[in-house]
């Protein structure tokens, strides 16, 4: 804390020394005023006998001093004892301090928070608009989108991985490995087929396979030769798996080309057979069930959950860390857009001027009391000494121009009541 004294007032930062500075500056000319009074009424004291106007400079000056030692003594004793001498009802603001902390802040809480005054002045700001004037502006996209790497990369620091492990081993378990496979895998490939989806996989299949037949004729050597009598000439064997060779190819151009052919009706009764007995038939269920279990037993899925988030955690780390990355981009792109849709739906911008507005009024409703009693604290936990000081350099300055007033007030108020002492008074007590 610093230390306060009566040269600096506490004053820390520039702004308090060009207070500090202006605050010397007005005292220095109060007390010259005080000075150029007192001196003029000695010279004027002095000369009053042989210069009879000198009375009325004496009475000027005397009602000046009166008046500058009067109000310099009402702004002192707001601060400190004057002249160190503890006069009651001086030192105000350091006695008084703690009230003052509690009346500053009810003042606080019944003219700045109180319910109409919030809303007059929400009502008169449209935050959603000036938010999408702000959010569009691309620099302004990217400062968003750095805060919002700085929070996902705090969040996933603090997140406790075996935490974060069991929450997707969980929800793996819940809507994964519980639930049935068989009518699940039916009705998908009941839909899969009544769509016509099953036929570009068929096509796939066959020039997949068809390919890779011609590419490798020596996958058919020795397939049906090798079964033929031994007495067959060699000739007529690889005649044979020649043959057979171009009929598998041909049979596979075939299927592609024609989608009647019976292989893809084959293929579709199939596949309408299989979905209709995963739906209904319980031994294929339940041996769907037992592979299921024995594949995706509690280690494994434990394992599985372990290496998805930590190969998941990797790659959202470094796309956050990365200034460039896609994510990074996508979010200020993301950003941009918001704000420019902010900006030009004025339907959104009441919407969210609404729901901030009634946000903010139940959040000062609710809490004002609190938000009035920090003004109040605060107040009451600064030193009395420390509190006047604080309150001296800001408003001292202003207060100098009440001791500069009272010198010209006293001045005039002296001349005035000699003038008409000399001009009324002393006329009818010498005619009387």
């Amino acid at each position: 804390m610093p230390q306060f004294n009566r040269r600096t007032l506490g004053a820390v930062t520039p702004a308090d020394f060009d207070r500090l500075h202006a605050l010397r500056r007005m005292q220095g000319i109060a007390v010259g005023l005080l000075i150029f009074m007192a001196v003029l009424f000695v010279v004027a004291f002095i000369l009053q006998e042989r210069i009879p106007w000198f009375g009325y400079v004496r009475a000027a000056s005397e009602g000046g001093m009166v008046g500058a030692l009067a109000d310099w003594f009402a702004v002192t004793a707001l601060f400190r004892h004057p002249l160190g001498v503890p006069i009651p009802h001086t030192n105000l603001i350091a006695n008084k301090k703690d009230e003052i902390g509690e009346g500053l802040g009810s003042f606080i809480e019944e003219n700045f928070l109180a319910d109409e005054v919030v809303h007059d002045k929400l009502s008169q700001i449209s935050g959603a608009r000036m938010a999408g004037s702000w959010l569009r502006e691309t620099g302004n996209a990217k400062r968003v989108s750095d805060m919002a790497a700085g929070i996902g990369l705090g969040a996933l620091t603090v997140l406790d991985d075996r935490d974060v492990q069991d929450l997707i081993e969980s929800l793996a378990r819940r809507h994964v490995i519980d639930p049935e496979w068989g009518p699940l895998l039916g009705r998908a490939t009941e839909s899969f087929i009544s769509g016509g989806h099953h036929e570009s996989l068929v096509d796939l299949a066959a020039n997949r396979v068809r390919l890779w037949l011609v590419q490798h004729p020596q996958a058919f050597d020795n397939v049906i030769s090798s079964r033929l009598p031994q007495w067959m000439p060699s000739i007529v064997e690889k005649f044979v798996d020649q043959r057979l060779h171009t009929e598998a190819v041909k049979f596979l151009e075939n299927v592609s080309a024609d989608p009647e052919h019976p292989a893809r009706i084959a293929i579709t009764k199939f596949l309408h057979d299989l979905s209709r007995d995963l739906q209904e038939q319980e031994s294929l269920q339940e041996q769907l069930e037992s592979f299921k279990r024995e594949v995706f037993d509690s280690p494994r899925i434990r394992s599985l959950a372990a290496s998805t988030w930590q190969t998941a955690r990797a790659a959202i780390v470094e796309m956050l860390e990365d200034p460039e990355s896609e994510l990074r981009e996508r979010i200020t792109a993301a950003v941009t857009d918001f704000g420019r849709k902010l900006e030009e739906d004025a339907t959104l911008q009441y919407k969210i001027d609404v729901w901030v507005m009634k946000i903010v009024e139940y959040l000062v409703h609710t809490y004002r009391h609190d938000l009035a009693q920090v003004v109040s604290d605060t107040v009451q936990r600064w030193d009395a000494k420390e509190a006047a000081e604080k309150i001296e350099l800001q408003v001292g300055k202003d207060l100098q121009f009440i001791r500069i007033n009272g010198t010209v007030i006293g001045s005039l108020a002296g001349l005035t009541i000699f003038t008409i002492a000399e001009l009324v008074i002393a006329p009818l007590a010498f005619a009387g």
